[in-house]
């Protein structure tokens, strides 16, 4: 699959704890092999690599998984903790109501609670204090935890009927699409996953040498790899690949190939939030920034790689996706 990028918004978010914290966040973004200048840069974006790294880096240097977003600290370990508690449980509901258990052991907790009804569950986040996190990071890393947590559990994904926000919509929603593929809604009194009760009965297919090998880099790289549970997303960037050399299959190819009509393909990413010309671009401007990181082609070279016969027209292509041009990205990588 081609390689996926993160926006700086979420860098910045993720750091935000410690910043407030006195921590040296320039130390943390260069361990993660991340130049802080970039972060100067509205629009810039990194590697799903570099993001993970950040996560591993962040979580180590503060000895807290939530990362100073509150008022307790959870020790490293603790997800890893909850994780092996779980990986014993029949069914996901059950590994929802334990580690809703497991949480409440500890003071000021910040679990995932679960409610649900003959067709519709709800994951919600529930803590017992406010949390010093005005970008609502650590709520949103819950939630793509959790759901991507749950899906490697059981095997499949789990597609979302819904996911809620208890704050007003941001500036950057655009890129929550991609982290959920489903509608959006803000300003709700919670924050919350919604999705079909069914998978509550879905049998855990996992062992412990499994999870042992999931948590060699979860979830730190929960947050920053793709959704690759079989979304049509993450199926056409899929068929689509990493050699951009050669143009790209039409709409009705892609549709043949995922044995869907075109007009069935562009309505479940209509659901998905996003269009066949989106992640065209999207995996254009990945694998752009992926080279531009590294030092193995020129400028020119790159253009050619993502698909562009002119260079002036892979200038203007990136400054759109990013508001840098190329130049000034590999400058500020620097």
């Amino acid at each position: 699959m081609a390689e996926l990028t993160v926006s700086e918004h979420f860098v910045k978010a993720a750091l935000s704890g410690a910043l407030k914290k006195g921590i040296n966040t320039s130390e943390i973004l260069i361990t993660a092999g991340i130049e802080p200048a970039l972060m100067q840069q509205q629009g810039a974006r990194v590697t799903d690599k570099q993001y993970t790294q950040l996560m591993q880096t962040l979580w180590n240097t503060m000895q807290d998984e939530y990362m100073g977003f509150s008022s307790s600290k959870s020790k490293p370990g603790t997800f890893a903790t909850m994780c092996y508690l779980t990986i014993h449980s029949n069914t996901l509901e059950s590994v929802f109501k334990r580690a809703h258990a497991f949480y409440n052991l500890f003071d000021k907790p910040i679990t995932m609670e679960l409610t649900y009804n003959e067709e519709q569950a709800h994951l919600t986040i529930a803590f017992d204090e406010a949390l010093d996190d005005p970008y609502h990071f650590l709520q949103e890393s819950l939630l793509v935890i959790w759901h991507r947590l749950s899906c490697w559990l059981i095997g499949k994904r789990i597609i979302l009927d819904k996911v809620s926000f208890n704050y007003p919509e941001p500036e950057h929603v655009n890129e929550y699409k991609h982290l959920f593929h489903c509608p959006l809604s803000f300003n709700q009194k919670q924050t919350q996953l919604s999705f079909n009760t069914r998978y509550l009965h879905e049998t855990i297919i996992r062992d412990e040498q499994e999870l042992k090998d999931f948590l060699k880099s979860s979830p730190a790289d929960l947050l920053g790899k793709p959704d690759d549970y079989n979304s049509y997303t993450s199926q056409i960037r899929q068929h689509i690949g990493r050699d951009l050399r050669e143009e790209l299959p039409d709409f009705e190819a892609v549709s043949s190939k995922l044995n869907l009509s075109p007009q069935t393909l562009r309505r479940r990413l209509k659901e998905e939030n996003t269009s066949y010309q989106e992640i065209k671009d999207n995996i254009r401007r990945d694998q752009a920034i992926y080279h531009l990181s590294r030092n193995d082609f020129s400028i020119n070279e790159i253009a050619y790689r993502v698909g562009f016969t002119e260079p002036s027209t892979f200038h203007r292509a990136f400054k759109k996706w990013t508001n840098l041009t190329p130049g000034a990205y590999r400058q500020g990588e620097r």
